[in-house]
C-alpha cells in the first residue's frame, strides 16, 4: 500500500482518516500543526508531521517519501485572523506545492456536495479555486463531495435540547448526511481508483423535518418544530451580507443556502443519523 498523508489530522474528518488507515494498518503519517492534539490520535512518534499549511516553509520535509496525499484542510468559522482563502485556498496550494516537490503521485481533497454551482458562496470561493487548481496541476487528484456531516446535524440537536427545532420553509427539503467514519472508508476506498470526481452521501435520504423530529426524538421532548416564512431567510441573508463582514457571515451564508434546496448524494455507509443522535445525546452529562 502506498504511503499516505493525512492533512488536518486532527479535525473531524481528518480523526476518522487516521482511525480508518490504523484499522487498516496501512502506512500512513498525520499532518496537523498542533503535536498535542496528534498525540491523542494514538500516533507513533513517526507518523507524526507538525506543519502549518500557511506557512509553506513548515512543509519543507513534510512530505518526504509520501505517494498520496489526502488534503480535510479547511475552515468553517475563521479564526486566528486567517480568511478562507488563506487556509482553504493558500493553505492548500502550499500543500500541493510540496506535494509536487516531494514526488508525491495522487493529491485527494475534499470539497463539498455542489461547490462547483455555489462559487459565491464564501466559503465555496476558496474550495474551488483550490479545485481548479489542482485540476490543472498535472498530478492525479481526485475531488470528494460529501453531502455534510452527521457532525453538522448537531445543530438540530442543541435546539431540540431546548424544546424546539426552527426551519425555514416547509422543511421538505431532503438531504442524506453522512458519518465520518462511513466517509473516511469511501476516502481511503479511491486511493487505488482512477475516479476523478466522487459525489457522497449517507445511507438514509432525510427530510429536515425527519431529521428536527429525530433529534427531538433523541432528547425524549415533544414534537415542536416551527416553520418560518423563506422570505424571513433570505432576509437574514441579506441582513448578514450588509452589516457583517465575511468572516462573520460566511458558515450562516453557507448553511442558510444549504437549507433551501435538495441536496441528495449517491448513498454510502451504514451508520444512521438517528442512532448517532442517541450517541450525542448519551454521551453528554445528565440534565438536571
Amino acid at each position: 500500500m502506498k504511503n499516505i498523508l493525512i492533512a488536518g489530522a486532527t479535525g473531524y474528518l481528518g480523526s476518522h482518516l487516521v482511525k480508518e488507515l490504523q484499522n487498516r494498518h496501512y502506512p500512513f503519517r498525520a499532518l496537523g500543526r498542533n503535536e498535542g492534539k496528534l498525540k491523542t490520535l494514538g500516533l507513533t512518534a513517526d507518523q507524526r508531521t507538525v506543519a502549518e499549511v500557511t506557512h509553506p516553509e513548515s512543509l519543507k520535509n513534510a512530505l518526504t517519501g509520501i505517494q498520496v496525499v489526502i488534503s480535510t484542510v479547511g475552515i468553517t468559522r475563521q479564526k486566528d485572523g486567517l480568511s478562507y482563502l488563506d487556509v482553504d485556498y493558500r493553505g492548500n496550494r502550499n500543500l500541493l506545492e510540496a506535494a509536487r516537490k516531494a514526488g508525491v503521485k495522487k493529491f485527494i481533497y475534499v470539497s463539498a456536495i455542489s461547490g462547483d454551482r455555489l462559487r459565491h458562496l464564501k466559503i465555496m470561493e476558496a474550495k474551488e479555486k483550490f479545485v481548479d487548481e489542482l485540476k490543472t496541476s498535472g498530478m492525479d487528484y481526485a475531488i470528494i463531495r460529501p453531502n455534510g456531516f452527521f457532525s453538522d446535524m448537531n445543530d438540530f440537536l442543541s435546539m431540540a435540547q431546548r424544546g424546539k427545532v426552527y426551519l425555514f420553509g416547509s422543511g421538505e427539503y431532503k438531504f442524506n448526511p453522512i458519518h465520518g467514519a462511513d466517509l473516511a472508508e469511501a476516502i481511503v476506498d479511491a486511493v487505488p481508483t482512477n475516479e476523478r470526481e466522487i459525489i457522497i452521501g449517507g445511507p438514509d435520504v432525510l427530510t429536515q423535518n425527519e431529521v428536527a423530529e429525530m433529534a427531538l426524538i433523541a432528547w425524549k421532548r415533544p414534537h415542536n418544530v416551527l416553520h418560518f416564512p423563506d422570505w424571513s431567510r433570505k432576509l437574514l441573508l441579506a441582513v448578514l451580507h450588509t452589516f457583517t463582514s465575511p468572516k462573520f457571515y460566511g458558515p450562516y451564508e453557507f448553511f442558510l443556502t444549504m437549507m433551501a434546496q435538495d441536496n441528495i448524494a449517491p448513498r454510502f455507509g451504514s451508520r444512521r443519523l438517528a442512532s448517532y443522535f442517541l450517541q450525542e445525546v448519551n454521551r453528554l452529562p445528565p440534565e438536571n
